[in-house]
């Protein structure tokens, strides 16, 4: 797999760009291919996907992944989780502290009054070590030492994205510990299927889909009031393909704490980690469309609510609700909820998630 610096990417990016040393880490660009000629480009840094080259209904390819174009923009983003690995807990732990096994732990509070995508400095900002094994796959491994933000146990991580002929970017995660601890690990692409451009356009027209009958609703804070309530007669009603700007601004409580979508959705499944449909959009001028299928108990729903243009690849432009996430995940605050599925990982059982971000077109 050598590389030339003359290589030409169809996403635009240059390899040399993303060429770093961190604490003696090499950070690096790796791009994944299939024979459709689609291209996912991701660094090492956080895990982060940078571009993602898909077609529309015409074959014209663009990026629809928000993201940055070199790594000292990646490392310095406004969004520090735009498109990156999440470790080691996912969404919101409720004033930092949770207890596990009669024991009290405190984290970094990041996010107003809570503890947010596993603290101060969590997985995102981390240098991975990357493996490319062929064209199509990645692997990326990470240790996370014994105390890390808080946390207890040494947790190994290994994640790969997979490129494969149907235009799917498959995750896999596989996770280890060597004492009891929590673990709830996601990927928080911000999807932009009209294409990432100066500015990037509203996801407001977005056709979207959730396989979920249940959603959590929320405090001020963004922390889950601990109720499972049915999206019947909400605007978390996404069971048939509405537009995400229908009720994105709706007069409801739910809208206003999370400042529009930035719920956790309770996808419908047939059994526990069955990897199964969860959602589906659909970019009407594109015709681009994206399904996400995973074996994750809930999806967070975020709509970009916080964005305020800030500058992303090849000066594209990312405003308010100019991308969608799909963060396949357990329930925010599990460690506070017994009754949530639980997000504990003890010393001899292994952590896995299969999460599917599959690509195409309606014509």
């Amino acid at each position: 797999m050598s590389s030339t610096t003359e290589t030409q990417y169809l996403c635009g990016l240059k390899k040399e760009d993303f060429q770093t040393t961190i604490d003696g880490k090499r950070t690096e660009l790796f791009i994944l291919k299939n024979n459709a000629g689609s291209e996912v480009a991701i660094t090492n840094y956080g895990g982060a996907l940078v571009a993602i080259m898909v077609p529309d209904r015409n074959g014209n390819f663009s990026n629809i992944i928000q993201g940055h174009d070199n790594i000292k923009d990646v490392i310095a983003s406004p969004e520090p989780y735009l498109s990156t690995l999440i470790g080691r807990y996912g969404n919101r732990i409720a004033k930092g502290k949770f207890q596990l096994n009669g024991k009290g732990y405190e984290l970094f509070v990041n996010n107003g009054p809570n503890s947010l995508h596993g603290g101060k400095q969590g997985w995102n900002a981390k240098v991975w070590d990357a493996i490319q094994m062929n064209s199509h796959e990645l692997s990326l491994t990470y240790v996370s030492p014994y105390g890390e933000e808080g946390y207890t146990g040494e947790v190994k991580c290994h994640v790969t994205y997979t490129l494969t002929e149907d235009n799917e970017l498959v995750i896999n995660y596989l996770a280890s510990s060597n004492k009891r601890t929590i673990l709830n690990l996601t990927s928080h692409g911000f999807f932009s299927l009209a294409g990432i451009a100066d500015p990037t356009p509203t996801i407001d027209n977005l056709l979207c889909e959730i396989n979920a009958d249940f959603y959590l609703p929320i405090d001020e804070t963004s922390i889950p009031t601990g109720e499972i309530l049915k999206v019947a007669g909400t605007p978390f009603d996404f069971r048939t393909q509405k537009a995400v700007g229908k009720d994105i601004d709706a007069d409801h409580e739910q809208i206003k704490n999370g400042a529009g979508y930035d719920h956790c959705y309770v996808l419908n499944k047939k059994e526990e980690g069955e990897l199964s449909f969860a959602a589906r959009i659909v970019e009407p001028n594109s015709g681009r469309t994206m399904e996400v299928y995973t074996t994750e108990p809930g999806v967070q729903l975020y709509t970009h609510n916080w964005a305020t243009g800030y500058k992303l690849q090849h000066g594209a432009t990312a405003p308010r609700r100019s991308a969608i996430c799909f963060e396949c995940q357990h329930f925010p605050d599990s460690p506070n909820h017994p009754y949530f599925p639980s997000v504990v990982l003890r010393p001899n059982d292994m952590y896995k998630q299969k999460t599917i971000y599959k690509f195409g077109v309606e014509k």
